[in-house]
């Protein structure tokens, strides 16, 4: 017999996986790990104040649509008259401490008192309400520089303030009393002015304390309740002095709030403006430079603020006006 020829293979080692499961997942938790270290991790509390936060503003903004479409359908079903200054009769008491955060926070004290230093001579205030501008005027005349450095009669010769309803013109008079001296208000000049408070309509016939007209009229936050505001601005016109043809100083100074310069805005003021004006005396919606074009006033400066809401003007008479 032929001998059985017997061929031996090399065995050949087992084929393993070159990344075993376990070194896999070590390895991908290392991975994990290195790239976590580069980026901070967001702590369960924070995120759970994150989603209240969240959750309070959009429930506040639900709280404010909520109140503000239900305070639209009770003002778009009241009839308030164009006329609501009678308000200020029973809310004079109160009228400080409803506008005196508003005022703070849009800086108004500034606005006034930038204003209302510009007044000179014979000055008449209309629509004095609390007397709010009070703590601003230059009481006396006094030689000075005016804001664009000229050398200028600075100062009030006299100061007339008016109102309709006598119980917001005993707190203004109340408030000049408290002031101190004259003198002292009139920051120690020379000159004392005369100052003097009426209760009346300013559509009617007023005076300086000297019987003559006006070197500057003042008028702040007063045209929304005026029923007649057009008008009102004529008649103002009409009280400016007119001496001779080259005076040309006498200035009406206006300081006004009504519609701004985004139609949403002023769709939020039409939208009250009924329930605004009959609580408050006020209408806040007021084109305020269209009624100043009506008036043929001729506008010397012109500002706005407060996303347009308010109004700030220069004014003297048009060069059609005639002077009387």
């Amino acid at each position: 017999m032929r001998p059985s020829r017997v061929l031996l293979q090399a065995r050949r080692p087992l084929s393993l996986p070159r990344n075993p499961p376990l070194r896999r997942a070590r390895q991908e938790k290392a991975t994990e790990n290195a790239a976590s270290k580069g980026q901070p991790r967001v702590r369960p509390v924070v995120m759970t104040v994150t989603a209240l936060g969240m959750f309070a503003v959009s429930a506040y903004g639900s709280y404010l649509y909520t109140t503000y479409r239900q305070a639209r359908a009770f003002s778009s079903k009241l009839s308030v008259d164009a006329d609501v200054s009678d308000r200020y009769r029973t809310t004079a008491g109160q009228y400080d401490s409803d506008v005196d955060l508003a005022e703070r926070t849009m800086r108004m004290g500034k606005k006034r008192r930038d204003l209302i230093q510009r007044a000179r001579g014979h000055v008449l205030e209309v629509s004095v309400g609390t007397g709010r501008n009070l703590p601003y005027y230059l009481l006396g005349e006094r030689r000075g520089v005016d804001k664009d450095g000229k050398a200028a009669v600075l100062g009030c010769r006299s100061v007339t303030f008016i109102d309709l309803w006598p119980e917001m013109v005993d707190i203004a008079r109340w408030k000049y009393e408290t002031m101190g001296s004259n003198k002292e208000k009139g920051n120690n000049s020379n000159n004392k002015a005369e100052v003097v408070f009426l209760a009346q309509d300013a559509m009617g016939e007023v005076r300086s304390p000297a019987g003559t007209k006006f070197d500057t009229v003042v008028q702040t936050m007063g045209l929304c309740s005026h029923p007649e505001p057009v008008n009102l601005l004529k008649h103002l016109g009409e009280l400016l002095s007119d001496e001779d043809e080259d005076h040309d100083d006498e200035r009406i100074l206006l300081l006004e709030h009504g519609r701004g310069h985004y139609g949403w805005l002023n769709g939020l003021l039409d939208g009250l403006a009924a329930a605004h004006a009959d609580r408050h005396g006020c209408w806040w919606n007021r084109d305020i430079g269209e009624i100043v074009r009506q008036s043929g006033l001729e506008v010397v400066e012109a500002r706005r603020y407060h996303l347009g809401t308010t109004w700030e003007y220069v004014l003297k008479k048009g060069r059609s006006s005639s002077r009387s």
